[in-house]
């Protein structure tokens, strides 16, 4: 086999269409093996990389060709007092490989080190058999036109959905494609989405991942995927072909959403690897350099900074690190077509030496970045470290995930005490939060439910988690849900108690997507997916975390009914405002866009607002309020809205306002009477636990 110098850049393997030049970072390592294998997993060159430049390691093997597998071994002291733990045994993935041959489970071999007092010096502890290997992929494929959707901020709604989970219960998927990328693009999985009426999918974790040992061992496996270790390679798991053939049918996937107008987002975990903390297991960064890619404490550097839970924390302090997270991000977007990420425990990004800084040098580089600051950036804006909670702090061009939005809704349809004042700020975009950083509603992504935590259903089913399938004694997961029952614990024979639940299903969705902001579902809470009352399903690859596509009676009206719900928030601008709200207490030369209203149909006052015992809320918006232009920049006509909330236990008659223009009102929604579309002219009985949303105008 000729050997070659080859090049420091790019970094990776990269077929020039001869053949491979292999780039590896490494500034602390005295030397490093480039490992080649057969089909088999057959180890069948070892050889020294002599090219090095600054601190990148490199060599071109003009007689090897895309499909080959390999891995590193690296060279240098092991010495965790110093933060180093090099180890030759131990093969390494690529911190660029763009696939990887298979699963990653841990195990005692993989561990960081040999134990020190170790006693069987005849111990085997070289992990070439049980670590996947590295792919060489060619990048060639066939977008044919691809274009982007770039659907507005105003205009998105997330669906935020497990590629297998959403299809391996699905009966109009092909067997042979449930629980895979090409399973997603299926046709039955498209026009669900389509008659839902969401514009893009959040992915969960969809980067290569780890299965960590104490899951294994229970015979469980990581199913959420936030443990990631292949940054630029599409998890093997969820693909028909193996050995590079998951690039293609990612793209594909991609390229078939594209193709109806849906986006993709990644929901992507930059924070830590899979690596775990100083015991376990050294598959990549760790044995390359673990000074230069995590954050270690520097009392002690044998140990890791932790602020994701999960051990490790990733360092964007080091040039190669950050460069790393960038290039992988930009590789996603050019070549996959991915429209936008999700960061999870995204602080974890902006810390510098210890606390969060929003001027942190990965923020500054996603900004200058002509190919990133173009796409859709979304923060989980806490992690688990000191100062961790930075809701609101994130810079101009992102959305965050808003928890205190989660928490209100939850709180309010439970009829918790005081809580109307927090529900308007939070209907009307949470300009409290975002507004001083010179951001809209755009900058709020509203959600009740997401992955972590109960489903909608089993929000309004079980007043306690049941997580015993998890086998840690029901420990894990969130302890205070903000959940209730309504009077029995789980499934019910209750026609009282079913109707109960059925209708504060229907005013939880509705009031999340008539709230100002950037809505996201969660796969299968459009029609009653239940959990049974597990809140943290993260090891759970089965029904209990899959969604059924067998739908109840009751189920296929909520899903009936958040379709009609979804046409309603497509039909009026005036629920997609770019801008905040002008209040009620607006100055004379100021035209309120909004109007909180009382029962009898007045403004409301603060003896209104100050009132704990009230659970009723008007919220009027004007047609001339909506700010939504079309493409040539006019105006975007709407009719005037009224939204009345009654968390209450009793039922209120509400005046309704005369808006000064032609038309009378007319019900567009009604939680405690479904499908209604009665006309009114003075007032209404506004139900119990209930939402009605009106609209007036000509033709209504």
């Amino acid at each position: 086999m000729r050997i070659w110098p080859g090049e420091s850049y790019p970094l990776g393997a990269t077929w020039d269409g001869i053949g491979i030049n292999f780039a590896l970072f490494s500034d602390h390592a005295t030397g490093v093996d480039l490992c080649l294998f057969d089909a088999d997993g057959t180890q069948i060159h070892r050889i020294a990389v002599t090219g090095r430049t600054a601190d990148v390691w490199h060599v071109y093997l003009p007689d090897v060709a895309p499909g080959q597998l390999y891995g590193y071994r690296v060279y240098g002291p092991f010495a965790p007092e110093q933060g180093h733990r090099f180890d030759p045994d131990k093969l390494l993935i690529d911190p660029y490989a763009l696939a990887i041959s298979g699963r990653i489970e841990t195990s005692a071999t993989l561990a960081s080190s040999p134990s020190a007092d170790e006693s069987d010096g005849e111990m085997d502890r070289d992990t070439a058999g049980e670590l996947p290997k590295c792919v060489v992929v060619d990048g060639s494929f066939t977008w044919q036109g691809d274009l982007a959707p770039k659907t507005p901020w105003s205009r998105t709604v997330i669906y935020e959905c497990h590629v297998k989970g959403m299809t391996m219960l699905n009966p109009g998927v092909a067997p042979e494609l449930r629980g895979t990328y090409l399973g997603m693009a299926s046709d039955a999985v498209i026009q669900h989405l389509l008659k839902l009426g969401v514009t893009a999918v959040e992915l969960l974790p969809v980067h290569h991942f780890v299965d960590e040992g104490h899951l294994v061992a229970n015979g469980l496996t990581n199913y959420w995927g936030y443990n990631s270790i292949g940054f630029f390679a599409p998890a093997a798991r969820y693909a028909t072909a193996q050995l590079g053939g998951q690039v293609d049918e990612f793209k594909s996937m991609v390229k078939s959403l594209h193709s109806w107008g849906i986006e993709v987002i990644l929901d992507v975990v930059y924070n830590h690897t899979g690596e775990g903390n100083h015991l376990g297991p050294t598959v990549s960064f760790r044995g390359i350099d673990n000074v230069s890619y995590y954050h270690l404490r520097p009392e002690d550097l044998s140990r890791y900074r932790d602020y994701a839970g999960t051990g490790n924390s990733l360092s964007l302090r080091h040039p190669r690190a950050l460069q790393m997270v960038i290039d992988s991000l930009r590789y996603w977007v050019t070549e996959m077509h991915i429209d936008g990420f999700r960061f999870d425990l995204a602080p974890t990004l902006g810390r510098e030496v210890h606390l969060f800084d929003a001027r942190a040098a990965f923020f500054k580089v996603l900004q200058q970045d002509p190919v990133l600051q173009r796409v859709k950036l979304i923060a989980e804006a806490w992690d688990l470290g000191e100062g961790g909670y930075q809701v609101g702090n994130f810079p101009p061009d992102w959305s965050e995930w808003n928890d205190r939005y989660r928490d209100c809704i939850r709180s309010y349809w439970r009829g918790d005490k005081g809580q109307v004042p927090e529900l308007a700020s939070r209907l009307s975009g949470s300009s409290d939060i975002f507004e001083r950083s010179g951001r809209g509603p755009r900058a709020s992504v509203n959600f009740i439910t997401s992955h972590d935590g109960f489903t909608l259903a089993d929000l309004v089913s079980y007043s306690h988690k049941h997580n015993e399938a998890n086998l840690e004694h029901n420990h894990d997961g969130a302890h205070d849900n903000i959940s209730h029952n309504w009077g029995e614990e789980g499934p019910t024979g209750n026609e009282r108690v079913a109707r109960m639940r059925a209708r504060i299903l229907r005013n939880l969705m509705s009031t999340l997507l008539f709230s100002q902001g950037v809505p996201m579902i969660v796969a299968g809470d459009e029609m009653g997916r239940t959990q049974g009352g597990n809140n943290n399903a993260y090891c759970q690859d089965n029904e209990i975390s899959w969604v059924n596509w067998d739908l109840s009676p009751s189920q296929q009206q909520l899903l009936e009914f958040t379709v009609q719900v979804m046409q309603v928030l497509k039909d009026n601008p005036v629920l997609r405002r770019r801008k905040y709200f002008t209040p009620s207490s607006a100055t004379e030369t100021e035209v309120p866009s909004v109007v909180w209203l009382r029962p009898d149909g007045s403004s409301m006052q603060t003896p209104d607002w100050d009132n704990a015992d009230n659970h009723v809320l008007g919220m009027l918006m004007p047609a001339g309020s909506a700010d939504e232009v079309d493409a040539t920049g006019h105006a975007i006509a709407g009719d005037t809205l009224l939204l009345l909330l009654n968390s209450g236990t009793r039922s209120t008659y509400f005046a309704l306002p005369e808006p000064g223009t032609p038309g009378r009102w007319r019900e567009l929604i009604n939680t405690a009477r479904p499908g209604t579309k009665v006309r009114r002219r003075q007032g209404l009985n506004l139900t119990a636990h209930s939402l009605i949303l009106l609209g007036h105008g000509p033709d209504l």
